[in-house]
């Protein structure tokens, strides 16, 4: 009953890690989406031109996707290296708490788990500001 309890509580927390990272990312997702998306099809608007090339067109084209595809991938890369840190994270709180099973004398290893886990991911709630800021500085926002 008290794993259930505190396995529930963990899944809403990893359900606030969640939400906040899909709230702080929205500005640099519309961004994206957006701005850099509707700069892409004005460039590749304007590379067609019937004195072209095909070449020539296609190598426009793919030129004005540069800044939208470099722009996925900086979001993409951080958002990895976001998630592999909590992973590891959540991985000591996995192995302290499989050590405390194996001793078996330790009582309260189930809330301790879960003390574990909230401190990992309010640890990485915190961080999320900075990784919001750094791409916006990386994709010119500010």
């Amino acid at each position: 009953m008290e794993e259930r309890m505190v396995t529930d509580k963990i899944r809403r927390k990893l359900e606030e890690v969640n939400i906040a990272a899909q709230s702080q990312l929205q500005p640099i997702q519309d961004h994206v989406n957006f701005t850099l998306q509707q700069s892409y099809f004005k460039c590749a608007y304007e590379c067609f031109d019937r004195r072209r090339r095909q070449e020539e067109i296609n190598s426009c084209v793919e030129s004005c996707s540069v800044p939208v595809l470099k722009a996925n991938n900086l979001v993409e890369t951080e958002m990895a290296q976001f998630q592999e840190r909590m992973n590891r994270s959540l991985m000591v709180c996995q192995d302290k708490f499989e050590a405390a099973k194996l001793q078996q004398m330790k009582t309260g290893a189930m809330g301790e788990l879960e003390a574990c886990v909230n401190q990992a991911i309010d640890d990485n709630i915190r961080v999320l500001p900075h990784i919001v800021n750094r791409l916006k500085n990386s994709l010119s926002m500010n």
